[in-house]
């Protein structure tokens, strides 16, 4: 194994993560709408602490089943809002939730899959940035990306979390080049 991109720190979560699933294209519809809405909650925050919190993320989200977390009700968020094992900010509590019913909206016409990676043409983007001082922040992709996720309803997703959301889940390869994981992605 050779060098990883400057980002990543020295825990083994990360480094699990870093190496075997960020950049790596998921075209999973469910799996695509819990990385959108992790990225949600990482604004402000960083992406360790969610990657700490992920696993009680999935449990307090219905694994998130956006089916199930369409239908959750005040009760439902009041014990949200007292979950230790979240990032308890009702704003973002709340957008989960009406970004369930937005996703829900998307499949009755298209699968979420086709929806999200028809802003890169369904096929990985790849880029070549020598450092990870060259990596950008947004894209016109990422811009109209969450345009088109604000017009359909959905909250925390302004471009700078929509590219976040791109590098995660593959859509964007941003492993800089002297990465090992560059090449295995290219």
């Amino acid at each position: 194994m050779g060098k990883r991109c400057a980002w990543v720190n020295s825990d083994q979560l990360y480094l699990a993560y870093h190496d075997q699933e960020w950049g790596v294209p998921l075209y999973d519809n469910r799996g695509l709408f819990e990385m959108l809405i992790l990225e949600g909650f990482q604004a402000g925050l960083s992406w360790f602490t969610i990657l700490k919190k992920r696993d009680n993320f999935r449990a307090a989200f219905a694994d998130f089943q956006p089916e199930k977390i369409a239908g959750f009700d005040q009760k439902i968020i009041n014990g949200l809002m007292q979950n230790k094992g979240i990032v308890r900010n009702r704003l973002k509590i709340e957008a989960t939730i009406s970004n369930a019913r937005s996703y829900l909206k998307i499949q009755e016409n298209e699968t979420f899959s086709n929806f999200i990676w028809q802003f890169v043409g369904g096929l990985p983007k790849i880029n070549s940035w020598p450092s990870i001082r060259d990596l950008p922040v947004t894209s016109k992709e990422s811009d109209r990306m969450s345009k088109e996720l604000k017009k359909r309803g959905f909250r925390f997703v302004g471009s700078t979390i929509c590219y976040a959301f791109m590098q995660a889940v593959g859509m964007v390869n941003d492993h800089t080049t002297d990465c090992f994981r560059y090449d295995q992605l290219v």
